[in-house]
């Protein structure tokens, strides 16, 4: 007479076949990949272990980008960049496509989130000291994505084309052709001619769908890839604050770029 396993374990086999079709996939990516390995890293590294909430600002600064990311593409599918047509779309957009209202709000208040977050994020790393050593690159990548998320503010809010958008445009574009050297270079370039027109719209809008986003996409990876790179800063009150002096490490090898040393008769 054949025995017959418990539940349990009859269920616990299943679910090992389940998992072994699934890895299936996943094994056949890393082999040729190493991504799925790189993932793994990232999301299940060690951290200290006296991190708190304000340690998740960047987490939802990048949150607040990816939501500008996935709804600005949405607004382009229907927004027409030209001074005849651009009102009229944002109108269909807001009382005609179905949940555009939802999603015009969500890109027009996330901007000012996304700011916000990175006020936040940043003022959080200079106040922990997360900016000194070995970090310092880290923060000026940083500092780097701060104008440029301010540009993509400034020139997504020409794109409604209305009285208020036309008139703060005219008014920060004659400001920065104040600047010195280049101030006037600059206006004209982002009139795209003497006048606000339709060849401003047109550079608005590359800018703000193209430029930026782009730029702002190698920033945000050149800094994850360094947060993961050098660990997660403990806060100032930890035995392992960021800052604090590290041993130097043991010699080894040939001196080189790093420990230069002397050359010719002088180093014999």
């Amino acid at each position: 007479m054949a025995v017959v396993p418990p539940p349990s374990r009859r269920r616990r086999r299943r679910m090992d076949k389940v998992l072994e079709i699934i890895n299936i996939p996943i094994d056949w990516l890393e082999e040729r990949s190493g991504l799925v390995g790189g993932v793994k890293y990232f999301l299940f590294r060690k951290v200290p272990s006296d991190t708190n909430w304000f340690h998740t600002l960047g987490s939802a600064t990048l949150t607040a980008f990816l939501v500008q990311l996935g709804t600005g593409v949405i607004l382009a599918m229907y927004y027409k960049p030209h001074p005849d047509e651009a009102y009229e779309s944002i109108r269909h957009i807001t009382h005609d496509v179905t949940l555009g209202w939802l999603v015009r709000g969500m890109h027009r208040w996330g901007a000012s989130v996304f700011i916000i977050l990175l006020f936040l994020h940043m003022g959080r790393v200079f106040l922990f000291g997360a900016y000194k050593y070995p970090r310092e690159l880290n923060w000026i990548v940083g500092v780097l994505i701060l104008p440029l998320a301010l540009l993509m503010g400034f020139t997504g809010y020409l794109l409604p084309w209305d009285q208020t958008a036309y008139w703060a445009t005219v008014v920060g574009i004659n400001l920065n052709g104040t600047g010195p050297i280049v101030g006037p270079f600059l206006a004209q370039f982002l009139r795209g001619g003497d006048e606000i027109g339709p060849n401003t719209l047109t550079i608005f809008y590359a800018t703000h769908m193209l430029l930026l986003p782009g730029a702002i996409l190698g920033l945000i990876g050149l800094h994850l890839y360094l947060v993961v790179r050098l660990g997660v800063s403990s806060p100032p009150w930890s035995d392992e604050a960021a800052g604090k002096e590290r041993p130097e490490p043991e010699p080894s090898g040939e001196a080189g770029l790093v420990r230069p040393r002397a050359r010719g008769r002088i180093a014999k």
